[in-house]
């Protein structure tokens, strides 16, 4: 699928779930603080991410976000990374008898 038609789908998405809540694109703008032009654009796939997601909230649909795109977990390669060289073994060197003595 290419890019013009996956955002053209999220636009016609976007829309019905509009009209499944029975408002109007100028009730919608409102909600979000924009005017109707910016809520037709983003029904034709043509909005800007912060417009989109705005429309999404003023039709209590942020929840479904996580399924359009879930959190991705850090890989094992990434998490290593972050948490820089581990130590993996001893040095073999042994510390001296006065280091060791407890004070007990």
């Amino acid at each position: 699928m290419s890019v013009s038609a996956i955002t053209e789908e999220l636009g016609e998405r976007l829309k019905q779930a509009r009209l499944n809540q029975n408002m109007t694109q100028a009730e919608v703008a409102e909600s979000v603080g924009i005017n109707r032009r910016l809520v037709m654009n983003a029904e034709k796939g043509k909005a800007h991410l912060e417009v989109f997601v705005a429309i999404l909230a003023a039709l209590n649909l942020t929840s479904h976000l996580e399924l359009f795109l879930p959190k991705q977990q850090i890989s094992p390669i990434q998490l290593a990374r972050l948490q820089g060289r581990q130590r993996q073994r001893a040095s073999g060197q042994k510390k001296s008898d006065e280091e060791d003595k407890s004070e007990w």
